[in-house]
């Protein structure tokens, strides 16, 4: 499993040729709003009350993730932030903080 800094390093390899790798940081968030409009779209009309226009063409649901995925990196990037130990800390709140907030399946432990 890789971890987020090795998505970090190679997105910053990629950026680096270019004379602004990264964008000034109200920028990268339209930028990450404008990715969170489209997955809302897409998740609306595959979900929602509001279907597609006919002809409405959009990207997969995957790739506008990842797209948003990428410019939280470059957020997390231009302002040093290794994503690695945020990311355990979340995840090992649903652990211990989170528990028992969530109805589990049956025969799922609450202990790990």
């Amino acid at each position: 499993m890789g971890n987020l800094s090795d998505y970090q390093k190679q997105v910053d390899d990629a950026v680096q040729p270019f004379a602004k790798p990264y964008w000034d940081p109200l920028s990268q968030l339209a930028s990450m709003l404008e990715e969170l409009g489209e997955i809302s779209r897409i998740v609306n009309h595959m979900h929602g009350d509001k279907p597609k226009k006919p002809g409405d063409v959009h990207s997969a649901l995957e790739d506008e993730l990842a797209d948003l995925l990428f410019s939280i990196i470059c957020l997390a990037n231009s302002e040093g932030i290794d994503l690695d130990e945020p990311m355990q800390r979340t995840i090992n709140k649903l652990n211990t903080r989170d528990k028992d907030r969530f109805e589990r399946k049956p025969g799922q432990s609450v202990d790990k």
